[in-house]
């Protein structure tokens, strides 16, 4: 069920799973997790803004104009959109663009008109931010240990092999889980921003007068200035607000306060303070814009701001130590996206692990994090340099940035009943914002900004048939079923020999006889004294409690029918259910029960109803999904498969 206007808009969570601790234990967790992404900005933002694509001079204007659009694109998008308005849009507790789809389609709905619109443009958002999220670890890490370059060393540091290197441990730990090194996520990231707004004290120290940068009028007037090359430059001042989508998604984790009072107690401040000491280092450095000195700080002026020697070298292995939790925390979102993909019915059927007794969203999904360990690995080798990475950096997420704007604003008006004057302001600021961002990056479409596009393009494409080809089945599959009532009726009379035990057919529509059931039924002869008809459903919700996992109903003759609940952040698990039951008085035991599974070998034909070429890759995916009885929990050695052909 949908969450009324009340629950959308309550504080912090109506449900599932609350999140536990005290607000500063929350907050300083929610550094690490949260604010990884946009933590670590500062190590290639200011220097993109400044790098020789757009050719700007670093001098007073420019530098005030810079430091005013970073100022307040983080002001307008993080600060205002997402901390004020769009983490109130929240299911059950949890936030990201799944739990927008969720909302607007309410349970068991089918999305047509309007809807089917909206449906769509959220996975085209979550698929966007898929594409972009492979660039940050890369681009992170790589950005970090290049501060080696920096150091007077005798010999050229090799920045790339120890970039891979960085990142092909990070991935293949990721099997072992993350309880153990998320414990310091958060006072580590507390470290790289003490560490940052300490280096950018000390230079607005050197140049108070920087500070002016704040006023808004800089930033207008370094755009009228500039007019289109100004415009551009946008492209690359949105590389400071790239993490305010994983903001919004990792919500759930610890609740809408915890993540603000970091934000306004930690993170805002510090970013600010570095950005401006960046500036404020160019400015000191730059009084000769030829000198050796200005060049270097226009290449780099993050690591120009620590001095050489010890302090420099503390500094890259803090900011390598940040990059590496700003990437643990995209890539357990990724494993997040992936399960509440498959449990919305947007994915084949995947390896959920869970790394974790005490926290159920603690998982790892195999198949993502090596496909991820790949994409980021070949990104490193083929581009080698942050500053090429960054041009391919943020066309993606902008787009997902202005897709939120509109669920957001659908929300508002549907579900929470907002006046089109109080609602249609607001979105209309957020796109112009969004918009221009957007715009501003699409001129790097051709300088790789295509990539995460590419990316983002193949994972809609395989979500979309994936959810198509599994409706278009399920009426195949249902035209096909015989009346449950009519079979159950003919039982006293056409008296089929029982057998001791219980049987559990498998089913996604439990209304009618399983075809599986039918097969069994015809070949076999018999029927078991107690035969449940087990349907699984996902819920548009994060998390179903146990207590209300699944209800139980008598058909007679020995038939129950049984309705299993998870949330779009579970994982279903039948011996589970079958404790449940057992927990409500019926007698059915795991080890003395079988499971009948239906297994569908799909034909390509030529009938309406789904192009071809989508059944074809419909079919692909389904051989390739990880098997029913692992994916469900159940003891292979109880498990009996039956085959079917079905025509698609």
């Amino acid at each position: 069920m949908s969450p009324s206007s009340h629950e959308a808009t309550s504080p912090d969570t109506t449900g599932g799973h609350a999140p536990h601790g005290s607000l500063p234990k929350l907050a300083l967790a929610a550094l690490g997790v949260v604010y990884g992404d946009i933590g670590t900005s500062p190590l290639y933002a200011v220097k993109e803004c400044f790098g020789a694509e757009h050719g700007l001079a670093p001098n007073r204007e420019n530098v005030y104009g810079i430091l005013s659009l970073v100022t307040w694109a983080l002001t307008l998008v993080i600060t205002n959109k997402y901390i004020s308005f769009i983490m109130r849009a929240d299911n059950r507790g949890e936030g990201g663009t799944f739990a927008l789809v969720a909302l607007l389609l309410p349970r068991g709905a089918r999305a047509v008109g309007t809807t089917a619109a909206l449906v769509l443009l959220g996975l085209a958002g979550a698929s966007l931010l898929s594409g972009e999220g492979v660039i940050t670890p890369a681009i992170s890490v790589l950005s970090a240990v290049e501060g080696l370059e920096v150091a007077h060393l005798p010999f050229k540091p090799p920045v790339v092999p120890l970039t891979v290197a960085i990142l092909l441990g990070l991935f293949l730990m990721q099997r072992r889980g993350t309880a153990g090194v998320g414990a310091i996520f958060g006072p580590a990231t507390l470290v790289w921003f003490i560490a940052i707004s300490t280096a950018g004290v000390f230079w607005i120290s050197k140049y108070p007068s920087v500070l002016e940068a704040a006023n808004p009028m800089h930033a207008l007037h370094f755009i009228t200035h500039h007019k289109w090359h100004g415009f551009v430059v946008l492209g690359s001042v949105v590389l400071c607000i790239t993490g305010g989508e994983a903001l919004y998604a990792d919500m759930g984790h610890f609740g809408r306060k915890p993540i603000r009072v970091a934000w306004f107690a930690a993170v805002f401040p510090a970013l600010l303070m570095n950005y401006y000491g960046q500036g404020a280092l160019m400015l000191s450095r730059c009084q000769d814009a030829t000198s050796t000195a200005c060049a270097a700080a226009k290449a780099n002026p993050f690591y120009q701001m620590i001095p050489s020697g010890p302090l420099l070298y503390a500094m890259v292995a803090i900011a390598t130590m940040a990059t590496v939790v700003a990437s643990q925390a995209l890539i357990s979102g990724s494993f997040s996206l992936a399960q509440q993909a498959l449990q919305l019915g947007y994915s084949p059927r995947l390896t959920i692990v869970h790394t974790s007794k005490d926290s159920e969203g603690q998982i790892y999904v195999p198949e993502i994090n090596y496909a991820l360990m790949v994409a980021c690995i070949a990104l490193v080798l083929t581009f080698r340099e942050s500053s090429k990475l960054a041009a391919a950096y943020g066309i993606a997420v902008t787009g997902t940035m202005t897709i939120t704007s509109i669920l957001f604003f659908a929300i508002a008006r549907n579900k929470w009943k907002w006046p089109l004057a109080k609602a249609l302001p607001l979105l209309l600021l957020f796109l112009a914002v969004d918009v221009s961002f957007f715009v501003a990056n699409a001129l790097k479409l051709f300088h790789g900004g295509w990539i995460p596009l590419a990316m983002g393009s193949v994972v809609f494409t395989l979500m979309l048939t994936w959810n198509r080809g599994r409706a278009r089945l399920a009426i195949i599959m249902q035209s096909a079923m015989a009346p449950l009532d009519a079979f159950i009726a003919d039982i006293p009379v056409s008296k089929p020999t029982r057998v001791k035990g219980t049987a559990v057919f498998m089913t996604q529509n439990a209304d009618g006889v399983p075809p599986v059931m039918l097969h069994h039924f015809k070949h076999n002869k018999v029927l078991h004294e107690k035969v449940l008809l087990l349907s699984i459903r996902s819920e548009n919700i994060p998390e179903v409690r146990l207590s209300d996992r699944a209800t139980i109903e008598d058909l007679g003759e020995g038939f129950f029918r049984v309705t299993a609940r998870y949330g779009f952040m579970q994982s279903p698990n039948v011996p589970e259910i079958l404790r449940f039951l057992q927990a409500r008085g019926m007698d059915v035991i795991v080890d003395d029960t079988s499971f009948y599974l239906g297994r569908e070998t799909l034909l390509v034909t030529n009938k309406p109803g789904m192009p071809r070429w989508q059944k074809v890759l419909f079919s692909l995916m389904s051989k390739n999904a990880r098997t029913a009885t692992a994916f469900f929990g159940l003891p292979p050695n109880r498990v009996v498969e039956l085959g079917t052909q079905v025509e698609l």
